[in-house]
């Protein structure tokens, strides 16, 4: 049986039931409350009528995110294989990390504003530090769950620690790599959008998507307001899709989760 039509046609059928649930909603409202929620039709309206600054906020939103997002990847990935390399070094940093990942993002805004200036470098740290724990929590994972047996092959035949680790344990780690690039993807438009509402500024450039929605939120452009949040939601699948390009790319060669016929 053919499984790939079901697959187009219900996310399709799902799509048109969510747009007919969301006109429902609309009339259940009442003419005086319908302003809260504008109609479909209204927000693909203002994509049109918002193209420039949707587009401008769009870009800026973007550079931002890529910043802190390959920024994490990298400092992430070194910062796992130095938490790989010993018991305790793991146990010396890890709570630090935790506390880290557990303070709210937003109570450094103000600080990175005075520390590096608003605009694109406090997005972009922002962005660092949502996306950085879990691409260092997976990876390091990943390294400290090498096979055993071909550790000890390895060892068994004198290799180097450096070849441990160059030619077993990172090849090994990066299915966990790219899981927390995953995650690191989904968050990292969340982070620049946060970063740019709470420490961008509008700039020559216009600032990004956070600050359109600090302008249409104070001018209660609804229509404009939901064009925005889709956009950033639309970027969100941009990076995970890249991210899922790239987990491709390296792994569908040798990896058992490309290796099934029905993936």
């Amino acid at each position: 049986m053919n499984t790939r039509l079901p697959r187009l046609l219900l996310p399709l059928l799902a799509g048109i039931a969510f747009v007919a649930a969301w006109y429902g909603i609309r009339a259940l409202l009442g003419p005086d409350r319908q302003f809260i929620l504008p109609a479909p039709h209204d927000v693909l309206a203002a994509f049109g009528e918002y193209r420039v600054p949707l587009l401008r906020g769009a870009w800026n939103t973007t550079l931002g995110a890529l910043l802190g997002f390959f920024a994490a990847a990298g400092g992430g990935f070194v910062l796992a294989l130095v938490l790989s390399l010993s018991p305790y070094v793991r146990a010396s940093l890890y709570p630090y990390l935790m506390m880290l990942q557990m303070t709210p993002v937003i109570v450094f805004a103000p600080v990175l504003v005075l520390w590096v200036g608003p605009g694109l470098a406090s997005v972009a740290v922002i962005t660092f530090l949502i996306c950085f724990f879990p691409i260092v929590v997976n990876t390091t994972q990943g390294l400290i769950s090498t096979d055993r047996h071909l550790v000890e092959l390895f060892e068994m035949w004198r290799a180097h620690k450096w070849q441990e680790v160059l030619l077993l344990r990172i090849p090994a780690s990066l299915p966990y790599f790219f899981t927390g690039l995953r995650i690191a993807g989904v968050l990292a438009p969340i982070g620049a959008i946060v970063g740019d509402y709470t420490a961008g500024n509008a700039g020559a450039d216009g600032g990004g998507l956070g600050y359109l929605t600090i302008i249409y939120s104070a001018q209660f452009k609804m229509p404009a307001l939901f064009a925005t949040a889709l956009t950033g939601c639309a970027l969100g699948f941009l990076f995970v899709a890249g991210v899922v390009a790239l987990h491709w790319l390296f792994l569908h060669r040798w990896h058992d989760s490309f290796r099934r016929s029905d993936i």
